[in-house]
């Protein structure tokens, strides 16, 4: 695959629909990434996870520059080559002022200017700092806070514009907790060693951050204590990760005048106008509690505390893009201590990612013009249809779910939209301005681009054609508000078929299974379930039916709550909750759907395996990814997703067929009693 392009990948693997409708020609004499990357002197019973991709992982230990390795780091390096194919070509191309290659032809060499980097230092931020040390009292801090928000910084807490969850068809202003360096509020309370250490690392970090801000030993030690105290105060007030999944619990509309009545300090009614929002007439609260706490914090920290703070936050917002020395230190803490990783990632590798972060709107109609074959969009709309089918199927044959709320889940499942491939429509960038000069302020001039963009819909009707992922992104989401899916056109990719098309195995226990069937699936998980076919978080379900599911999920969160990641430490199975339903229904539609092949039907064996037991290790090789320990370390407390291993071994522990393929033994740890495996979808 590394020698490969990208056109000659797809245009071996994008026949998709001819698949399901006549046998396959494979290439005789190619190895079968099925065979070899399974260690087949693991104990299948014991962990599907090793067995399936042990062999790749002894071949292919993680690097010293990455996290982690396997499927995602693969075709992300793919990706990667292609988009550095873009970015070079286009810094050569000398293009017309303002054109899509020109702004990514730019945006790239600036990056890769190290010496004016190197040269500027801190000063693409002196401006922004001095504003902040010309705040003098209450008033000018929240103005501040409220300025930081607009251009890339996140102090004190979150905000964003976004669907109004119970009104789908309006846009609102929400607001929620945040202001941590850490992230997460378990970094600041945990009390085992590894986080204990943590902690300690990041006080070091904030004080070697001052350093090289031009502070003194002393102030930097003084101002780092000061910000891990602030940071303790607001985490102390924040929700856990696991009470962020209640869309209900956390919907929370008030009117600015209830909004300023929970936090009499705050003057929102000034402050909005600073963060570009006129005529306000109501806000979602995420977390009331923590604004009530907010308020008291923004009066018990002297005004020089919280400039201390500010300071920090927004050096902390742009680090990445600063001299060679603020980059070094950020990679020593975020990198190293809080992920293992010993080296940084080559120069261009990260400018790279950062322009497609930055331009991928623009970098992706380059990818879609000059990479991606006509009929993309259509075949992999063909194989989420196809899902779509036997999703229905399944949900007209449930035994425990009533008629009534069968109706209900049928229609939404009927009016899911799927967003493939790459948009319609691409947004307009033109008034953005790139240019070699500086690249700290080309990504500035990005951030204020995205939040002008954002907040500019407010009071104007929802688009829902926009799309929040670029063909370019090999991930999907669901989005709840729009009941739609979006499949980005590079989910294509099948590492180890470059030049031929995967049988229908791979297909669907990859695009299918772990990609559209996960994706609608969670459109039925804890959180999708509370919203109905228009996107309104709306009660669909009978009193009786919603009991029975919520059973279910119970259920699914006891099991994944067993599995222990890490000694001692064990998966959030509340915060995972709703991932281990969308993986579990998605390998049983893509299941279900591979069962209508012809493969399947033949009982066609490829490369010594039945039909089923590759459809298995295909929805193994889906999750292949190895992780440091550090990094699973940090899984465990900021993301909802289950570590790799217990997204292959959870679900499949649940399914039969999986028991019968591979004779799963009752002594094994992967062994559910049939009684005892959960059916969900």
């Amino acid at each position: 695959m590394k020698n490969n392009t990208l056109t000659i990948l797809f245009s071996g693997i994008i026949l998709l629909t001819s698949s399901c409708k006549k046998e396959q020609d494979f290439v005789p004499n190619a190895l079968d990434v099925l065979v070899t990357n399974r260690d087949t002197t693991a104990s299948i019973s014991d962990d599907f996870f090793t067995y399936a991709n042990g062999g790749w992982f002894k071949k292919n230990p993680i690097p010293a520059s990455e996290r982690s390795n396997g499927i995602f780091r693969t075709i992300g390096d793919t990706i990667n080559s292609q988009i550095k194919q873009i970015c070079e070509k286009s810094a050569k191309e000398n293009a017309e002022k303002g054109t899509n290659k020109q702004k990514i032809g730019d945006f790239y060499s600036s990056g890769m200017d190290t010496i004016q980097i190197d040269k500027l230092g801190v000063k693409p931020l002196k401006a922004e700092l001095a504003k902040i040390d010309a705040v003098k009292d209450i008033p000018g801090l929240l103005n501040e806070i409220a300025h930081l928000h607009t251009i890339g910084a996140s102090p004190a807490f979150n905000f964003y514009l976004g669907q109004d969850d119970k009104i789908s068809t309006k846009y609102a202003l929400f607001f929620s907790q945040g202001g941590l360096g850490m992230g997460n509020r378990d970094y600041y309370f945990n009390s085992d060693k590894e986080t204990v250490k943590i902690r300690t690392e990041y006080v070091k970090h904030l004080e070697a951050m001052s350093k090289l801000m031009g502070i003194s030993a002393d102030i930097a030690k003084k101002n780092a204590q000061v910000i891990m105290k602030l940071e303790t105060e607001l985490a102390q007030n924040s929700r856990k990760l696991e009470d962020l999944r209640d869309p209900l619990h956390n919907y929370n509309k008030m009117s600015l005048v209830k909004f300023k009545a929970l936090t009499p300090s705050i003057s929102w009614e000034k402050i909005l106008p600073v963060m570009k929002v006129s005529k306000a007439d109501s806000v979602i609260v995420g977390q009331p509690e923590f604004f009530k706490a907010l308020d008291k914090t923004i009066k018990s920290y002297s005004i020089e505390d919280w400039k201390t703070y500010l300071k920090w936050d927004l050096i902390n917002s742009y680090v990445s893009y600063l001299s060679s020395d603020f980059e070094k230190q950020n990679f020593y803490f975020f990198s190293t201590v809080m992920n293992g990783v010993k080296e940084q990632k080559p120069r261009w590798k990260r400018v790279v990612e950062q322009t497609d972060n930055s331009l991928g709107e623009l970098i992706g109609q380059v990818y879609v013009d000059e990479y991606l074959p006509e009929g993309t969009k259509g075949k992999l709309l063909e194989i989420g249809n196809n899902i779509r089918d036997v999703y229905a199927e399944r949900i007209k044959n449930l035994d425990w779910m009533s008629a009534e709320t069968k109706k209900k889940a049928l229609n939404k499942l009927s009016k899911i939209v799927m967003k493939v491939g790459y948009p319609d429509k691409w947004k307009d960038m033109s008034s953005v301005t790139i240019d070699k000069s500086g690249y700290l302020s080309n990504v500035m001039a990005v951030i204020k681009w995205a939040y002008d963009d954002m907040i500019k819909k407010y009071g104007k009707p929802v688009d829902r054609t926009e799309w929040g992922m670029y063909p370019q992104t090999y991930n999907a989401y669901y989005n709840p508000s729009n009941n739609e899916i979006c499949v980005p056109a590079c989910n294509i990719i099948v590492p180890g078929f470059e030049g031929r098309m995967p049988d229908d195995a791979v297909l669907y226990g990859i695009i299918g299974g772990s990609t559209f069937g996960h994706e609608i699936t969670h459109g039925f998980d804890d959180q999708g379930s509370q919203y109905d076919e228009k996107g309104n978080l709306n009660n669909w379900w009978t009193a009786d039916d919603l009991k029975k599911f919520k059973a279910k999920t119970k259920a699914i969160v006891a099991q994944y709550s067993k599995y222990e990641a890490l000694p001692g430490k064990y998966v959030n199975g509340d915060a995972t909750q709703g991932e281990n339903i969308a993986d579990l229904g998605g390998v049983i539609m893509g299941y279900e759907a591979f069962k209508k092949t012809s493969q399947f039907k033949n009982n066609q064996k490829i490369a010594g395996l039945t039909p089923n037991q590759r459809f298995f290790l295909a929805y193994g090789y889906a999750w292949m990814v190895n992780v440091k320990p550090e990094s699973l370390a940090q899984q465990l407390i900021v993301d909802v997703h289950s570590p790799a291993r217990y997204r292959i071994n959870g679900p499949l522990s649940n399914i039969d067929e999986f028991y019968k393929t591979f004779s799963i033994k009752e002594t094994g740890k992967m062994f559910i009693p049939k009684k005892d495996r959960i059916v969900i979808w």
